[in-house]
């Protein structure tokens, strides 16, 4: 019996040396933070095992109306490196990084990083008609996977500055995850280049410009902004169910974490389908759960428009 006894002991003891060296083992890891999805999920593609990657955006919660909590900025003070899009997706950002007294983190601002891109990238389609009813600067650039491939590469090279024994691991993740990311961008090339239809109807905020822009689509939204602070005028309401009436439209698409009460009253007015197009700002709580990644979001999103678009083989 003692011997029995001694010998869990030592199996007890062995197990808790174990978990205390992969605790040790993680706690060197650096602490990277990411406010929105996407950049969480390219972190994570990275910098796999040899990271510690957070999400400040709690699951379920709507990105644009999301405010951080004292323990966040706590996190954010704490971290090796903070990585946002810029002003105009998380404009209390400034205020925190202003406010930090970790001189040691890095902060990277996406936006301002690629800017040159970027601006390339909206002087590509300056003629789209639908466009010329959003006001404000459009955030979601990482609806471009042209632009996600710039992303993932300089998260590769920031993580190989502060940890740059594992440089070669970062790099060749990246390259790896990038090869996806083309891959990607080719298959919505092929598929929209065989779609009948070349105009998203949606029935929300519209989060897809950059995607429009990169593969010649149009979009019609009520909405004239990129935030749930805006509303839509009853004009521009009455303008899509004409259009969904006059091209015959079979479906109509809505936007993630919201209820899509607009959608729902001008697919009661016309007998359109509803389906969700989903912009990836944030995951649900069972999306997170089940390790939804972002080329599988991207993925699905893509099946959707076939179906919205009228797909022809």
């Amino acid at each position: 019996m003692k011997k029995n006894i001694k010998n869990i002991f030592v199996i007890l003891v062995y197990i808790f040396l174990i978990i205390s060296c992969k605790k040790e083992i993680r706690k060197d890891n650096p602490d990277i933070v990411t406010t929105i999805f996407p950049l969480y999920d390219f972190v994570k593609e990275v910098g796999k095992e040899k990271v510690n990657v957070s999400m400040i955006l709690p699951p379920g919660v709507e990105a644009h109306s999301f405010e951080p909590t004292p323990k966040d900025i706590i996190k954010i003070n704490e971290s090796s490196m903070f990585i946002y899009i810029g002003k105009d997706m998380e404009p209390w950002a400034d205020d925190i990084i202003k406010s930090t007294k970790n001189d040691k983190i890095v902060v990277i601002e996406i936006i301002k990083r690629i800017e040159d891109l970027i601006i390339s990238h909206e002087d590509e389609e300056e003629d789209h008609e639908e466009d010329k009813h959003h006001s404000g600067k459009d955030p979601h650039i990482w609806l471009d996977f042209e632009i996600d491939q710039k992303i993932v590469s300089i998260i590769a090279e920031e993580l190989s500055k502060i940890d740059p024994s594992n440089k070669d691991f970062y790099l060749k993740n990246a390259e790896d995850y990038n090869l996806k990311l083309k891959e990607l961008d080719d298959k919505y090339k092929e598929v929209i280049s065989k779609c009948e239809l070349k105009t998203i109807m949606y029935g929300g905020h519209f989060a897809f410009g950059y995607l429009a822009k990169r593969y010649g689509l149009n979009h019609i939204s009520p909405y004239s902004g990129f935030t749930p602070n805006s509303e839509p005028t009853p004009q521009k309401i009455i303008e899509l169910i004409e259009n969904i009436k006059k091209h015959k439209i079979e479906y109509l698409f809505y936007e993630e974490l919201l209820e899509p009460k607009v959608a729902k009253v001008i697919s009661s007015s016309t007998g359109v389908k509803l389906e969700l197009l989903h912009a990836a700002h944030n995951l649900t709580k069972d999306e997170f759960s089940n390790k939804i990644t972002f080329l599988s979001i991207m993925y699905d999103n893509l099946e959707k428009l076939k179906k919205g678009l009228k797909y022809k083989e």
